[in-house]
């Protein structure tokens, strides 16, 4: 059955399933872990029971999520041995090193202070924990840092060169981990990151407002709280990221251009001058056979202003690329307006927040509500979509312009891969989807006072001697 599928389909399927799965976790500790950091510091600063009672519910789910994102990280580094040989011995001496620097700054710092996170509560003081939470935070986005710095270059591979064997080498460390590329998309990142955290802490506090409304009573304190800060988060981090998205897109349009053509169902050029600019595609029913796009609905010369800022500008299609050089256009297009809209509604929650608050409103609109537990799991869904649209539109090569997919690949049968394939399928589906429904389950509970009390030889200040921003509504 298998044979009819080249192996290289196969071990690309493979990584992107694997990859996927692992992605959805490292984006929500990467945010969570800051935000426990902020619950820890305000009950800190203010002595507020609440904030250590959401600190520790939400702790719990951290630690689970924490646990499967390194479990599916460490199975993803045995496909470049296994299915991505060739392209591990190319690429090692440049890609191999940054990985080395993840593990031995993030990794070893994060699981250095991961214990006392989790246990030394009442263990060391106050002051110690708060650290080991600020350091475990600051290891998830340095994290993210030599990861992006990875997968940055070989978008945009700059500081090499290639000996005579056709190995990369390094000829500027500065310019691998800091290439053209990488500054934009750590900024995309983690604020996709914090994005997918607020959404989901925000959905369950939308779970919990919408029950205690059917239920006829006061919804809680601690559920008020992180459903405010939630939807503060949302106000202010979503507009800043369709911002960094636009900046990348411009960084993109210079360095991958094809790679825009793709996104936006370019596969003529347009010429510029008046009336001759690029239109914004909406919509469309893109044929890489024909290389046409049918049924589009598009704005005329829009693309021109948002890509270079100038209605006359012109910009360049599919057709300026030889053809064994085009991205998929089908997957690429809709993957990308996928994560656009995504983002057009974080922004539309987020306006609506402030405008409920404004009129003092923000826990008794439950249309609101509703729509912060839709968009609960949307930032797995947004940040999905755009690491699809990232690395569909790097096709064929897997280092831009310099190393192709079909170069890059084990010398292996398609049985072989799929059988892995079908074994990862299956466990993964079995492991994660139980961890997954267990924190779902965590968060199905309201956060119970009971919980917390004042550590070991420590009393606690008086709830409300400091104004609570989080609840101003």
């Amino acid at each position: 059955m298998f044979d009819a599928i080249s192996a290289i389909a196969l071990a690309r399927l493979q990584f992107a399933f694997t990859v996927s799965f692992h992605f959805i976790f490292p984006s929500f500790t990467i945010g969570l872990a800051s935000y426990l950091m902020v619950l820890e510091g305000l009950w800190l600063k203010t002595g507020r029971d609440v904030y250590l009672q959401l600190f520790r519910y939400w702790l719990k789910i951290f630690a689970i999520t924490f646990g499967m994102g390194v479990v599916s990280g460490i199975v993803m580094a045995y496909q470049f041995g296994t299915n991505w040989a060739v392209f591990s011995d190319k690429a090692g001496p440049v890609i191999g090193p940054l990985m080395a620097y993840e593990v031995l700054t993030a990794f070893f710092l994060e699981a250095g202070f991961l214990g006392v996170m989790l246990f030394g509560l009442e263990k060391v003081g106050r002051k110690l924990h708060f650290v080991a939470t600020c350091m475990v935070a600051l290891g998830t986005a340095i994290s993210t840092f030599w990861i992006i710095a990875v997968n940055s270059w070989m978008h945009t591979p700059a500081g090499y060169a290639i000996n005579a064997d056709g190995q990369f080498f390094t000829t500027s460390w500065w310019a691998v981990i800091f290439n053209p590329s990488m500054p934009y998309r750590l900024v995309h990142v983690l604020l996709a990151a914090y994005l997918t955290t607020a959404l989901v802490v925000g959905g369950a506090g939308a779970w919990h407002l919408l029950k205690d409304r059917r239920e006829s009573r006061a919804p809680r304190e601690g559920t008020r709280i992180m459903f405010s800060m939630a939807m503060w988060m949302a106000a202010i981090v979503a507009p800043l990221q369709i911002y960094a998205g636009h900046v990348h897109g411009e960084n993109t349009l210079e360095y991958q251009p094809a790679k825009i053509s793709a996104m936006e169902g370019h596969y003529q050029s347009y010429p510029g001058g008046p009336g001759g600019g690029a239109p914004l595609i909406l919509f469309g029913l893109p044929d890489d056979v024909a290389q046409v796009m049918r049924y589009k609905l598009e704005i005329p010369q829009i693309g021109s202003i948002i890509l270079k800022s100038d209605i006359e500008a012109p910009l360049d299609g599919l057709d300026k690329v030889a053809p064994e050089n085009r991205a998929p256009v089908a997957i690429t297009f809709w993957s990308f307006r996928l994560m656009v809209g995504i983002g057009l509604l974080m922004l539309v929650m987020g306006v609506w927040s402030l405008w409920a608050r404004l009129r003092g409103n923000l826990f008794g609109n439950p249309w609101l509500h509703r729509l912060a537990l839709l968009m609960g799991p949307s930032g797995f869904v947004a940040v999905l979509a755009g690491w699809t649209t990232t690395e569909v539109g790097r096709q064929p090569f897997t280092i831009f312009g310099l190393l192709r997919t079909a170069d890059s690949a084990s010398p292996l049968a398609a049985p072989a891969v799929a059988a892995s394939l079908v074994a990862f399928v299956i466990v993964y589906f079995a492991v994660f989807g139980v961890g997954t429904w267990f924190i779902i389950n965590l968060m199905g509970h309201e956060p119970h006072p009971g919980e917390t009390g004042p550590m070991r030889g420590e009393t606690t200040r008086a709830a409300g001697a400091i104004p609570d921003i989080a609840l101003a509504e």
